[in-house]
């Protein structure tokens, strides 16, 4: 069974997809891969987000098209990541792909290392 394709709910940016398509063409990759994102765990400043260039999407994962590119994301990640956009930034904060996310409240303030998010 194959999920269908689903329409922007996990969105890349042009620049985000600008880099994605830069990493395919640099590593030969053709377009059976997708750009997979995943919710990698969670920490008093909120979220904390994988990536990955993959070409075997699980039965269970959603599969978006955004920017000309499919984006996957598992059952387990969808539930937080619904509505989020990737993008891409190279400025002061530095360079790398930065997750706004619409579902995640705003992040505690830890004071003197002990956090009780």
């Amino acid at each position: 069974m194959t999920t269908p394709v689903l329409t922007q709910t996990v969105l890349l940016t042009p620049s985000a997809a600008e880099i994605v398509r830069g990493l395919l063409k640099e590593r030969n990759l053709d377009e059976s891969y997708a750009l997979r994102v995943y919710v990698a765990g969670k920490s008093c400043s909120g979220f904390q987000y994988g990536m990955a260039l993959d070409n075997q999407p699980r039965e269970t994962d959603s599969t978006f098209e955004t920017e000309g590119l499919k984006v996957l994301v598992d059952d387990q990640s969808i539930q937080y990541m619904a509505g989020c956009t990737v993008d891409y930034i190279d400025d002061e904060r530095g360079k790398g792909f930065l997750v706004e996310n619409p579902n995640q409240a705003p992040a505690c303030s830890c004071e003197g290392g002990s956090c009780e998010c």
